[in-house]
C-alpha cells in the first residue's frame, strides 16, 4: 500500500486555524485535541507500516484495485490491506479484486476494474436510504415524520462524516437535506454507547463500543473505545439480521453504527459507512492491534473466497 505526505496534504484545505475535508465537507479546528489525536494516530500508522513491510516480505498478499479514489491511511481498509501484506493495483488488470471506494454518501460506482468487484453495488448510503432498508430487513422503523411526531426526534444531514445530528422536538417541518429519526435511549447514566460494528462480507467481525457524554453524544470524540467479539454484544439472530442488511445494501466492506435501546433491547443501524476510518483514536494500541489483525484477516478471506454482496 503506497502513498506520499504530498498526497495526503492534497486532501485538505489549510485556513483560518481550521482543516476542511475536501472530499466530505467536514470543517475542523486546528486545535491541540486534533493535533494530539493525529500524534496518537501516528503511532498506531508506524506500527501497521512496519507489519505491513514485514508481510510483504515473507507473504505477500494480494493485489487490490481501488476506484475512482485510493484509500489513504486513516482508512480502516488501507490498514487491513496492508496489514496482511496486500498491494495497491496500479491497474485493474494486476488485482485479484477490485473495490469501489469513494467517501461520498451517493454515486454510481465506475464500471472499471477486475471481475470479482467489492462495493460496486453500494451506492447510496444516505440515512434515508439506510432508514429505508432497516425497516425492511429488522420489521420495524427507525425514520419519524417530524410533522407527525410527539416529543424528542434526531435530525441528521444525509452525508458521511459531519456530525450535524441534534435533537429536535416535534412537531417540526422538516428541514431540506436533513432526515430524522427515532431517538434511540442508548444512554448508560451521564454517557452513551454507540456500537461501531465493521462488517466484512456481511458478517459484523467485531464491535467498539465508544461512549461519550449524554450532552455530547453527536460528536466524534470519545471519552473511551474497547474492543469486543461481536457474538458477546450481539445475538445469533441480530447477527443474521446485519448480514441481510448488508446484503441488501450491498456492501461486502463498512462500517456500522448501532445503538441498542435501553427500553426495548432492540438494536438500530442508525448509519452505515463504505468508508471507515479507523480504529478509532481513543482504542489503547494493544487493541488497535488486535482488532486490525482480525479486520485484516476477514479481509484477506473475502479476496480469496471470490464472493462479493454486489450486484452492479
Amino acid at each position: 500500500m503506497t502513498d506520499t505526505a504530498t498526497t495526503w496534504a492534497s486532501d485538505f484545505v489549510f485556513a483560518g486555524g481550521r482543516i476542511k475535508v475536501k472530499k466530505t465537507g467536514a470543517d475542523l479546528a486546528l486545535d491541540w485535541p486534533l493535533i494530539h489525536e493525529a500524534l496518537v494516530w501516528m503511532v498506531y500508522f508506524v506500527c501497521v507500516r512496519a507489519k505491513a513491510a514485514w508481510t510483504r516480505l515473507v507473504r505477500p498478499g494480494p493485489r487490490v484495485w481501488f476506484t475512482p479514489d485510493v484509500p489513504r491511511p486513516w482508512y480502516l481498509v488501507w490498514a487491513a490491506a496492508a496489514w496482511g501484506g496486500a498491494r495497491i493495483a496500479r491497474n485493474p488488470d494486476q488485482a485479484a479484486a477490485g473495490m469501489y471506494f469513494e467517501d461520498t454518501a451517493q454515486g454510481p460506482a465506475p464500471n472499471t476494474g477486475p471481475a470479482f468487484r467489492l462495493n460496486y453495488g453500494c451506492t447510496d448510503v444516505t440515512k434515508t436510504e439506510v432508514a429505508r432498508v432497516f425497516e425492511r430487513v429488522f420489521g420495524y422503523p427507525l425514520m419519524v415524520d417530524p410533522g407527525q411526531g410527539h416529543g424528542l426526534v434526531v435530525e441528521k444531514g444525509e452525508d458521511n462524516g459531519v456530525h450535524d445530528g441534534r435533537t429536535v422536538q416535534t412537531p417540526c417541518p422538516a428541514l431540506p437535506g436533513k432526515t430524522y429519526q427515532k431517538l434511540v435511549d442508548n444512554a448508560d447514566g451521564d454517557f452513551v454507547d454507540d456500537l461501531r460494528t465493521p462488517c466484512i462480507g456481511g458478517k459484523p467481525v467485531l464491535v467498539f463500543i465508544k461512549r461519550r457524554p449524554l450532552a455530547d453524544r453527536f460528536s466524534n470524540h470519545n471519552t473511551s473505545v474497547t474492543l469486543h467479539r461481536s457474538e458477546d454484544l450481539l445475538s445469533p439472530r441480530e447477527i443474521e439480521q446485519i448480514g441481510d442488511f448488508c446484503a441488501a445494501m450491498q456492501m461486502d466492506w463498512g462500517g456500522l453504527d448501532i445503538l441498542r435501546d435501553r427500553q426495548s433491547g432492540l438494536i438500530y443501524v442508525v448509519d452505515v459507512n463504505k468508508t471507515d476510518m479507523g480504529p478509532p483514536i481513543a482504542l489503547p494500541l494493544k487493541d488497535k492491534l488486535e482488532a486490525t489483525e482480525m479486520l485484516s484477516k476477514a479481509f484477506l478471506d473475502l479476496v480469496a473466497g471470490g464472493r462479493s454482496l454486489s450486484r452492479p
